[in-house]
């Protein structure tokens, strides 16, 4: 069965398929050429938590583009988006977007037509001057995808100003900041689930695609019942950790 191209993220995510795909933490390109060859559709390159400098980011999508997997780019700040969108990027995650101007800021910068995106024809997003001018800008607005991360206390209060920023395709739920900032017990709380389940209605009445991170299909499914589409199970870290984790303890009697 032919694997969809990687090119297509964006495409495919404002269609509303179903969508699995990981964080990657290792500032190297194998984890993602590993997750693409598993089946997964994207992972996302963790600028923010993980150890990464532009030309890590680099090795990990240049890994993407071997694996055949849609390579996405969280970053700490709107200052890396342009250096993440040049590597090639197929789309960017952008944290702590809690007001409608945050929000139209990150679109400006992510888009060529429209917006502010810095031009260069040069770099492997435009196929290292392959591609004509136009060309590339109008491949580049048209496969980006850019998704604001809602994890504040703030963007709970501008939830519907903030999801119908024209050209924001997506958002990100993060339970995780959501739970601290709420001063919530976890991420199953009251609190920290009336919140996401906010985010979710306001998604569905602007017509946006919602990412959320779970840690199975089964909790997939009842997110997916609410409108979620877009899943990211655990990173490439936490799969080594679990799998090496089980091995030490199946081999723990014989050592005993």
């Amino acid at each position: 069965m032919a694997r969809p191209d990687p090119n297509d993220f964006r495409k495919r995510l404002l269609a509303g398929e179903v969508l699995t795909g990981t964080f990657i933490k290792f500032p190297t390109g194998h984890s993602t050429e590993v997750m693409g060859s598993v089946g997964f559709d994207f992972v996302v390159i963790d600028e923010e938590h993980g150890p990464f400098d532009r030309v890590a980011t680099d090795q990990a999508l240049m890994g993407a583009r071997a694996g055949r997997i849609a390579g996405l780019v969280r970053v700490p700040d709107t200052g890396r988006l342009l250096g993440a969108l040049d590597d090639g990027a197929i789309g960017v995650l952008v944290p702590h977007v809690s007001s409608p101007e945050k929000a139209r800021e990150v679109v400006a910068l992510c888009r060529y037509r429209g917006g502010v995106r810095g031009f260069s024809g040069t770099t492997r997003a435009g196929d290292y001057g392959g591609r004509g001018m136009w060309a590339h800008v109008d491949a580049q607005d048209a496969e980006v995808a850019v998704i604001a991360m809602i994890e504040d206390r703030e963007a709970l209060g501008c939830l519907d100003a903030i999801l119908g920023t024209e050209g924001l395709d997506a958002v990100f739920i993060g339970r995780g900041d959501l739970t601290v900032a709420l001063g919530s017990k976890g991420l199953e709380s009251p609190e920290t689930r009336a919140a996401t389940e906010a985010i979710l209605a306001a998604a569905r009445k602007a017509g946006k695609p919602v990412c959320i991170m779970v840690g199975n299909a089964a909790e997939a499914e009842g997110w997916r019942a609410l409108g979620a589409s877009a899943f990211i199970i655990s990173s490439d870290q936490g799969f080594l950790r679990a799998g090496a984790a089980k091995v030490a303890a199946d081999f723990a009697p014989l050592k005993a």
